[in-house]
């Protein structure tokens, strides 16, 4: 699982999260056969996750910023729950010589991937600033920091009060003096009824599919999959797949409080003249808009 669709959603994911859509020939041919089954065999699915659907750079932007604008000061601290390859904590620690980044994820899969395409692409000194935990963010006793985020919706996995309650009151505790946590998510008609919405990157030769299978009206539970398709191949489906809750804003600002956060705010995102997401938010109480999708962050304070 941006900004576009899926996470500060990504600019890209967001966008298109948004819209109602929810774009030598006598060569051997043992040797053809060779390259094609190779091409079939390298796909990098957290590649293509990256570029439909991640902003790292933006996000992490954002979360300074956010920071700086409602305690007055830098936040040194992130600590991205969820944190898969964990390339916002990359481009974290390149903001500032100060900035030091935390990742959790029970995953080692996302985690080893990160540490082999990302981590390692960083300056030596930077590497040293970024601890990686294999463990549950319902645990206690993990890293304190200024800021604690949990990005891509990744929390919607909790479906229960209860569980979402012990999330948060974790996330409190851990919080430095002045900390605050940062969540995305997202909802909106569209998301309650089964639709695929694809998204062609022409430059990069791939299309990339957010499919929603279900939705229970009683529940809210609901399964979402992540397809792809690079030219000349059939489509990879369920490359992601997510069963997930929706959430919405007074239900998580009710919890939030509950637990003791002494505030809560709603970065709203704003409209382009197409009446698409434009990737800018701001802090309001107040939404007008009737959108069949959109994208927000809650931003509580301790």
């Amino acid at each position: 699982m941006q900004t576009q669709v899926e996470e500060k959603i990504t600019k890209k994911g967001r966008k298109s999260f948004r819209k109602k859509g929810l774009d030598g020939k006598k060569a051997n041919k043992h040797k053809d056969f060779k390259k094609k089954s190779k091409k079939l065999t390298d796909f990098d699915k957290y590649y293509y996750y990256l570029k439909s659907v991640q902003s790292p750079e933006t996000d992490v932007e954002f979360l300074r910023d956010v920071y700086i604008e409602l305690k007055g000061t830098r936040g040194k601290t992130l600590r991205e729950d969820f944190c898969g390859t964990f390339k916002i904590l990359c481009e974290w620690v390149k903001l500032h010589k100060e900035y030091q980044g935390f990742g959790v994820d029970l995953d080692e899969e996302p985690t080893e991937y990160g540490k082999r395409n990302y981590l390692s692409q960083l300056k030596e000194e930077q590497q040293k600033k970024i601890k990686i935990i294999n463990e549950n963010v319902l645990n206690s006793g993990l890293p304190q920091a200024d800021i604690i985020a949990g990005m891509n919706f990744s929390y919607f996995i909790f479906k229960t009060r209860e569980v979402m309650k012990q999330y948060f009151t974790n996330c409190l505790k851990d919080l430095k003096k002045n900390g605050i946590l940062v969540l995305d998510c997202f909802g909106g008609s569209a998301c309650m009824s089964p639709n695929e919405e694809e998204t062609v990157h022409k430059d990069k030769g791939f299309s990339y599919f957010w499919d929603q299978d279900s939705y229970d009206n009683i529940t809210n539970h609901v399964q979402f999959h992540i397809h792809f398709k690079r030219k000349g191949e059939k489509k990879r489906k369920k490359v992601f797949s997510y069963d997930w809750r929706m959430w919405s804003i007074p239900e998580l600002r009710d919890i939030l409080e509950e637990v003791g956060f002494k505030k809560s705010h709603v970065y709203w995102e704003g409209t382009d003249k197409d009446g698409e997401g434009d990737g800018n938010f701001k802090r309001t109480e107040v939404s007008n808009e009737d959108c069949e999708a959109w994208v927000a962050y809650i931003v509580a304070e301790k």
